[in-house]
This record gives structure tokens, sequence and C-alpha cells, in this order.
């Protein structure tokens, strides 16, 4: 067997496993979809829990945007995706709750990034549109006071709501952890999850492999494997597949030999269910909790790094560019990503 037919023989290997673990985590949430419903007056209580009404429910239609985005029609991953949406949207009111939150929190953000996961799929409501339009044209909401990462996520639903931007995005990354190029071994917990939710804003959600700096680009490329080796070993399941979901995002994936480890590592930490928890026993021993509350985002991490990794192999794979790594030899013809 030649190195080049060795590759794309482990790059399908790899993607088989990918799409095994994708297609769980679908199910699963498929499975799942009434514990996202929106209660319409959990959702618009003054003192409502945002993280447990709102939040589930945002994330559900983000990775299903995503999700559609990268997958063709015909696939069933794509039908599967379509059909959460449409529920998701619908729990929304088909928009009609926007306007409502706009109207009791005005100034609030997160129903807007809440909003532009639908939007950037055609699903758009004018009425809020309208009064966001408003709203984001005042001082108030230009000064508003938010954690540099979260700057970037208002900035980035701008963008895909159709409104003007308050900030230039560029200037808003150098206010990161992530844009400051920070020592590597300060990297941590929370740092993970800041700089991969930077990386998804900047690339819209791994559509523009593009957006990200050169500078960024080449950091990463350098210091996620051993972050994602970390997360791996600690059995940090939900951060580890959002750096999957970084890796897939860059110009340029990582080794094959490092995504055909960590996605080997998610694999054992799924159940039969398709659920994966956000954390495992880890060097802490810790019991692994398995309520929805403690494995939905894992498991729409997992289904959302499975879709936007396999189209990156089938991209490298249609264009006869390496899949991943830095070696720069053309992958071998014949050798499709399994569907």
């Amino acid at each position: 067997m030649t190195a080049r037919t060795g590759t794309a023989a482990h790059t399908g290997a790899t993607a088989r496993t990918v799409r095994d673990r994708g297609r769980a985590a679908l199910a699963w949430i498929s499975g799942h979809r009434h514990e996202f419903r929106l209660d319409d007056g959990a959702a618009l209580a003054a003192d409502g829990d945002v993280n447990a009404s709102w939040k589930p429910l945002g994330e559900l239609a983000q990775v299903c945007v995503c999700v559609r985005r990268h997958t063709d029609p015909t696939d069933p991953w794509h039908a599967a995706a379509s059909d959460l949406l449409a529920f998701a949207w619908q729990q929304t009111g088909d928009g009609a709750l926007f306007l409502d939150v706009q109207r009791l929190e005005p100034f609030a953000t997160y129903p807007l990034e809440v909003y532009a996961a639908f939007a950037s799929a055609g699903l758009r409501h004018a009425g809020y549109e309208h009064a966001a339009a408003t709203v984001t044209r005042t001082r108030g909401w230009r000064s508003t006071e938010q954690e540099p990462n979260r700057r970037l996520s208002v900035l980035n639903s701008e963008r895909r709501s159709r409104l003007p931007l308050h900030q230039e995005m560029p200037e808003a990354l150098r206010r990161t952890w992530l844009g400051g190029l920070p020592e590597p071994w300060t990297f941590e917990r929370s740092a993970g999850y800041t700089l991969t939710h930077v990386v998804f804003h900047l690339t819209d959600w791994g559509l523009d492999t593009g957006g990200l700096p050169t500078d960024v680009a080449t950091y990463l490329r350098h210091w996620l494997p051993p972050w994602l080796d970390t997360c791996l070993e600690d059995d940090q399941w939900d951060l580890a597949c959002e750096l999957l979901a970084v890796a897939a995002s860059l110009p340029r994936l990582p080794e094959p030999a490092v995504l055909a480890d960590a996605w080997a590592s998610i694999g054992a930490a799924q159940d039969a269910s398709g659920a994966v928890p956000e954390v495992g026993p880890g060097r802490g021993e810790r019991e692994p909790e398995r309520t929805f509350a403690t494995c939905y985002h894992s498991t729409l991490m997992t289904a959302f790094a499975a879709a936007v990794t396999l189209a990156r192999l089938r991209e490298a794979e249609t264009s006869g560019a390496p899949p991943a790594g830095s070696s720069g030899r053309p992958a071998p013809g014949g050798q499709g990503v399994p569907a």
C-alpha cells in the first residue's frame, strides 16, 4: 500500500466513524425534541430562566442550520435537521415570540442571537426585525457592556439578521482571549469555550473557513491539537466536540491521526441511544450524568462537529487537496467519503 493510498484509507475510516457518531447524535436529538419545547409562560416570564428555555431552543436551531448547510438535500441528515428546524421555529410562534420578548426586554441581546440562527435559514419575522433595527441604532445598544466574545456573537447576529453592525468584527476580535494570541499554556476550560465561540462567530459557524485572520488560523493550527488532547484525556466531551468543530472550520484540517483518535474517543463516550455526556469520569473519577440537561448540548455539538468535518472531508476529496495535515500531497482519487 502506498503512502497516498494509506492516507485515503485512514481518512475514509475516520469519515465512517464521524458519520456514525453524527447519525446517532442526530437520532437522539430527534427523539428528544419534546424536551426543547418553549413554554410561552417561562419564555416571557420576567424571572424566567433563559438558560433553560431560549438557550436550548436556540442551540437546537443553530445546529440544525449547520447540518442543513453542510449536507446534501438528499441526505437523511438534511431532512432530519429541516424537520427539527421547522419544529423550533414553530415553538417561537413563527417568530412572533421574539417581538414579545423585544417589547419586554428591549436591550436584551439573547433574542437577536437566537433569532439570527433562524434568519440565516430564511425564517424571518418582519415585525421583530423592525423593532430590533430601531433598538440597534441607539447609543444604548452600542454602549452595552459585554464580554468580548459575547460582543462578537451580537455582531455576527446583526450580520446574519441583515442589520448594520455597530462595530467592526476584526476590532472586536482583538479584545478576546484568542485574538490576543495568548501563551498556549494559559488554556483552560473557560478559555476553551470562549475561543470556540469566537471561531464560530468569525466563520459563521463553519461556513466560511477563510473567516479567521491568518495569524489566528496559524496559532490554532499549532495549538488546537494539544488542547483537544488535553480535553479528551480529562473526558471533557462537550468542549472536545466544540474544538473538533473549530478544527473543521480552519483553512486546513488537523493531521488525520488527530481526527481519528479524537473521534474514536467521542465514540467511546457516546452511549447506545446516541447521547454524549458533557463530561465523563475524568481524572477526578466523577460519574457522568446522563440527563437531558447534561447531555443535550454535548450531543448537539457532536452532530455539529460531525456535519462540518464530513463536509470538509468531502470538499478535500472533490478538490483533490490533501484532506488534512501539512504534507501538501494530493489525496488519491476513487476513495470517496461514505455517505
